[in-house]
């Protein structure tokens, strides 16, 4: 009985004395509505076209299927790690989408990234509705666009494949923070300058994301070479890579 009442009062000092909450992605009501639908025609095109990629190779290659999928739920989980950022009430987060470009190719990572950001914004009040669209365009174009050219420009020049991939996970999560920056500092920049918000929310995001970024590109390197060695018939990049 003890345990109950203290069980009870637990629980209600937690419901009575919430903790400050700390926002991840771009919340409903930042962005001003004109904004929030002129990313949604940024987005929308990008995501149909993953859609349409998703069709064809999964029609083509029967371990396209479950692969994208499996890569899917990585992305949700990885991008549910939040960690504040001093002052701004915002997070900093790893985004998982360096990795699904170089798996699945850009496309598809913007269409995985929209049902991700879309399920957390419904279930985990992570992002928001009118501000799906933008926060699409920064991680899962912005971010994927960026990390599979990087991936592939380092392949091409020569270098292994541990440090393409690091470079991959990184300037994909560097990417996505400096396209949020952007969308924010356009849409919120009143009579000041664009270019002195931007810097002014990058400055923010520094003591977090510069080491988030150096951290997943670890992780992205890792989890490539661990793949590539252990699963070459894995379709589009572990079928090419080889374990090289």
């Amino acid at each position: 009985m003890k345990s109950f009442f203290a069980l009870i009062s637990t629980a209600y000092g937690c419901l009575a004395f919430p903790p400050p909450a700390s926002a991840m992605h771009i919340a409903d009501g930042i962005l001003p509505a004109s904004w929030a639908a002129f990313w949604y025609l940024l987005a929308v095109p990008v995501v149909a076209m993953g859609l349409r990629t998703y069709r064809i190779k999964s029609e083509s290659a029967p371990l396209f299927r479950p692969l994208a999928g499996f890569v899917g739920a990585a992305v949700f989980v990885i991008s549910c790690m939040p960690i504040p950022v001093p002052f701004t009430g915002t997070t900093s987060h790893p985004c998982g989408t360096g990795l699904a470009a170089i798996l699945l190719g850009p496309w598809l990572t913007a269409a995985i990234s929209s049902v991700t950001l879309l399920l957390q914004a419904l279930f985990l009040a992570h992002g928001g509705l009118t501000t799906l669209a933008a926060n699409v365009f920064s991680m899962g174009v912005a971010g994927a666009f960026s990390g599979y050219a990087a991936f592939r420009v380092a392949r091409r020049v020569g270098l292994s494949l541990f440090v393409s991939a690091f470079l991959a996970g990184l300037i994909s999560d560097w990417a996505t923070y400096a396209m949020a920056s952007a969308e924010l500092a356009l849409a919120l920049h009143g009579d000041g300058s664009v270019v002195s918000l931007f810097l002014a929310i990058i400055a923010a995001f520094v003591p977090t994301q510069v080491p988030m970024g150096i951290m997943e590109g670890f992780v992205t390197a890792f989890a490539l070479r661990f793949l590539a060695e252990r699963r070459a018939d894995l379709p589009h990049a572990i079928a090419e890579l080889g374990g090289r």
